[in-house]
């Protein structure tokens, strides 16, 4: 059930215990304590386990015989080794595993079963007529006892087969060994004759291709170009490409001189507009012309020298001799402006002509190097041309070497015995011994502990199926509520086996039962301050749950300590006060029979006159009365709060003997007037269901649970009561037996 939270109210429950995780789970003690109260049957479900695991070894010998033939494939490395060398391939060993798994599933697999289904040898079997040509049927026995198993750490794998008849799995093994290696055999013989088809077809295309790379190398070579192998370096050129180098530096040569004619016709035409040049200049003087007419002119200047001393500046002779000399330097500067023309236009003609020369030459050297670098260019390509024909007849002499000499290998493996990469070790012996005659050391041990486990668990399950309060440990864990005591049940404690169970503690005050109620009025009185409650309602669950033999024990005890208590019978539906308590004379039994609770609450009688002795000093009883038609509403009114409130100041304590509180609201009410309540919880009776839901019904209201009563509690073994009572006994025995002595 879920916790309650609590509620803020003055009338709150008493203090409830702290939750903690242990509480929740079963100790070790709790486990030791159910082993010691259910090892009886633990011993017997064991020593049922026993007999019937060696009984069922027995039954499989006799009813059903298994034989079990085993032999063993050696399975070699999957690589497919060279047969020229001689040598192996070392792989993992993760690899080979693998290997041979696949193996072993190759074996397993439906159609091999199938096909050994179909062997003469195992049709002639009994096992296989057993089938009644019910293949499927068949064919699921060998999934289920035929077996193939890959060893992890051997080369090897084993195949083995059960059935009844020891010769017949014998021979069913040996068949599918023979049928595994033939098939294998076959396979592996197949595949390379297909290598060897596909090589042959190889060969063919190879040796297509390389006929026809010696004709292109052919074709190439009847050109007429030369020198082809040759390689193309430093110190060897052909003699197209000496030609066009040789082409290329007098194509730059070219180049150079046009240029410089280009400048120097430039210069010339630059020249022919400026000032006659120095050069020029030397060509005028050497002119013969230009020297006569120098030497007239130096002539005539010498004669006017002459005639100036002699006849003066202004005479006719000397003005005619400076005409003439004029005259003559005029012719002078004509002739040398005539030679100076002359000469530029001679230059600039020859430097015309010998560029025209040049380019001519230019040209028709470009188209001599135009040729040569044609020739060049065919001779590349020729050489690539030819170098990638010699690679690919290289290339295809050395793959056609090579297919034959694959040829060769897969010839010798076709016919190698170790090609299917699986040999038989040897034939499957007939087994001697059958399955089970071994497994004895399996059955015996398995069935007696299978009815171990049996036993445990029926002994778990019948304490955890048990949902009764039955020890204290049960109330800390599911109720979580203090309690108070444990009363002892009636046969446990043989003091008050013949003692009326209201009056234990009256009639055999040295029991343990007598011991156990005085403990729980010590318990109630230290759990609160002192004087914390006047008024208690004794209550339970459900009826027959003992709590009337609590608050009668409860009063008595607490009148063993000089305290005067008030005894109230509020059960109207079930009244037990009246009868446990009788009245003195029977004259005054009809008389005040009528006057009880019901009568005070009614206004028949007033307080004093419903309360009576008990026959006990210091105990008054307040009996039932009359059965009213609203008990609730009369437990709940102002008068009942009226009476309570009247005798707080008459008595000591006041212990009301209450209705059930799942079957009737009157508890409930009471649990509002009281200042305490107490729960008896019957060990024997009482659910942890209806525990809980009494506390929660209790704790809606805001009553105050001050702690709860565990009655009639048996001890069980492993629990701590039993030693409980050995101990007071004891003790009480020693008592007992020092004050007759005294």
């Amino acid at each position: 059930m879920a916790e309650e939270k609590p509620r803020a109210s003055s009338r709150m429950s008493g203090p409830v215990g702290p939750r903690s995780p242990a509480a929740a789970s079963m100790t070790a003690k709790e486990v030791f304590g159910i082993l010691r109260r259910h090892i009886l049957l633990i011993i017997f479900l064991t020593v049922l386990g026993l007999g019937a695991g060696g009984g069922a070894w027995k039954l499989l010998q006799i009813r059903f015989p298994k034989y079990t033939a085993k032999t063993f494939i050696q399975v070699l490395p999957p690589t497919e080794t060279d047969p020229m060398t001689i040598g192996t391939v070392q792989l993992q060993k993760d690899i080979l595993y693998g290997y041979r798994q696949s193996i072993a599933y190759l074996i397993k697999q439906q159609s091999t079963l199938e096909d050994l289904l179909d062997r003469d040898n195992v049709k002639e079997t009994r096992w296989f007529t057993r089938w009644d040509g019910d293949r499927r049927r068949a064919v699921n026995y060998l999934n289920k006892h035929f077996g193939a198993y890959a060893h992890r750490d051997s080369e090897f794998v084993s195949i083995s087969m059960t059935c009844s008849a020891a010769k017949e799995a014998a021979d069913i093994v040996n068949e599918m060994l023979s049928l595994f290696l033939a098939t294998r055999g076959d396979t592996k013989q197949q595949e390379i004759s297909k290598k060897l088809q596909g090589l042959e077809e190889q060969r063919f295309r190879v040796q297509i291709e390389l006929d026809a790379a010696n004709k292109g190398l052919d074709d190439i070579r009847a050109d007429n170009l030369t020198d082809l192998e040759q390689p193309a370096g430093r110190y060897f050129q052909h003699t197209i490409t000496i030609r066009l180098n040789s082409l290329e530096l007098q194509k730059n040569d070219l180049e150079l001189a046009i240029k410089q004619f280009e400048a120097d016709f430039v210069n010339l035409q630059r020249l022919a507009k400026e000032p006659i040049a120095e050069q020029i200049e030397f060509q005028i003087e050497r002119d013969p012309v230009m020297i006569t007419l120098a030497q007239q002119i130096a002539y005539l200047e010498a004669q006017l020298s002459g005639r100036l001393t002699k006849f003066g500046e202004n005479h006719r002779d000397v003005r005619q001799t400076r005409e003439l000399i004029e005259e003559t330097k005029n012719k002078r500067e004509q002739r040398k402006s005539e030679i100076a023309d002359q000469t530029r236009q001679a230059n600039l003609k020859n430097a015309r002509d010998g560029l025209i020369v040049l380019r001519t030459r230019f040209e028709q050297l470009e188209t001599l190097r135009q040729e040569a670098e044609a020739q060049k260019k065919e001779l590349d390509i020729a050489r690539i041309q030819y170098a990638k024909g010699v690679k690919i007849r290289d290339e295809r002499l050395i793959m056609l070497d090579s297919i034959k000499e694959q040829v060769e290998k897969y010839k010798i493996m076709y016919n190698d015995p170790e090609t299917p990469k699986v040999l038989a070790v040897g034939l499957a012996p007939i087994p001697l011994e059958m399955v089970f005659s071994r497994q004895w050391w399996l059955w015996f041990p398995t069935g007696t502990v299978l009815g171990l486990l049996l036993g445990l668990g029926l002994a778990f399950l019948v304490e955890l199926a048990n949902d009764l309060v039955r020890t204290p440990s049960d109330v800390a864990r599911f109720l979580r509520i203090p309690l108070l005591g444990v009363i002892p049940d009636a046969s446990e404690d043989s003091q008050v086996r013949r003692v009326e169970l209201c009056h234990v503690v009256r009639q055999a005050p040295y029991s343990v039962t007598s011991e156990s109620y005085r403990r729980c009025r010590t318990n109630l009185k230290l759990s609160g301050p002192p004087d914390s409650f006047k008024t208690l309602l004794v209550s339970s669950g459900m009826a027959q749950d003992g709590k009337t033999s609590m608050a009668v024990n409860l009063a008595t005890t607490f009148v063993a300590t000089d305290k005067k208590v008030l005894l109230i019978d509020a059960n109207f539906r079930q009244p037990n006060l009246h009868s446990l308590f009788p009245k003195e004379q029977a004259k005054d039994s009809a008389e005040h029979f009528d006057f009880g609770l019901s009568s005070v609450l009614m206004h028949q009688c007033t307080p004093a006159e419903a309360v009576r002795p008990s026959g006990i000093e210091g105990l008054d009883l307040i009996e039932c009365g009359p059965l009213p038609a609203n008990p609730a509403e009369l437990l709940g009114s102002a008068r009942m709060e009226e009476l309570l409130a009247r005798q707080r100041k008459n008595y000591d304590y006041i212990i009301i003997d209450g209705p059930p509180v799942l079957l009737v609201s009157d508890a409930k009410v009471l649990a509002g007037l009281v200042d305490a309540t107490l729960l008896v919880f019957n060990a024997a009776a009482t659910s942890r269901g209806a525990a809980q839901r009494t506390i929660r019904e209790l704790k809606d209201v805001n009553a105050r649970i001050v702690g709860c009563v565990l009655f009639a509690a048996r001890s069980i073994k492993g629990g701590y009561f039993q030693e409980q009572f050995k101990s007071y006994r004891k003790y009480q025995k020693k008592a007992q037996l020092a004050s007759s002595t005294a």
